[in-house]
């Protein structure tokens, strides 16, 4: 098992505009954290909607675990996200914007050995703010190849 738990959401910073960061918890079953405490957990394709002013994230896919008898979760579920109210209402509000998402950048296991997720309230990026975000990743590149030489 791995000691500590870091699943990024890769794509996201790349395809999305973020506007505001929040932290969940999540809920979870056994055999759910058995399988995130061994990183094997993917958010590269999951969402967040409201469902009767709860939050859940869709689309997330925590793998069977290994060990796991006849009582082993779905791979593919939609898993409760812990809020406050306050700012469950306020992402709620924002999210009925138009353009607006709410998108899960990272999945980690805290200090006390507890399941978070870092969400982020997003708009879509366009084409031409991708190949604006390339150019200034390849100029910070080389800015800093050349510093290491002098």
């Amino acid at each position: 098992m791995q000691k500590t738990v870091n699943i990024l959401n890769r794509k996201a910073k790349f395809d999305y505009e973020i506007i505001d960061k929040y932290t969940a918890g999540i809920v979870l079953t056994g055999t759910e954290i058995k399988s995130i405490r061994m990183g094997k957990a993917s958010i590269a394709e999951s969402f967040c909607e409201f469902h009767h002013n709860e939050l859940f994230v869709i689309n997330s896919t925590i793998e069977e675990y290994l060990y796991g008898t006849h009582y082993n979760h779905r791979a593919k579920s939609e898993r409760k996200l812990l809020l406050n109210r306050k700012e469950l209402k306020k992402l709620q509000k924002d999210s009925e914007n138009k353009g607006l998402t709410i998108i899960p950048l990272r999945l980690f296991i805290n200090e006390k050995g507890l399941a978070k997720m870092d969400i982020a309230l997003c708009r879509g990026k366009k084409n031409y703010d991708k190949r604006e975000t390339m150019k200034d990743r390849d100029t910070k590149r080389d800015l800093d190849r050349i510093k290491k030489r002098y």
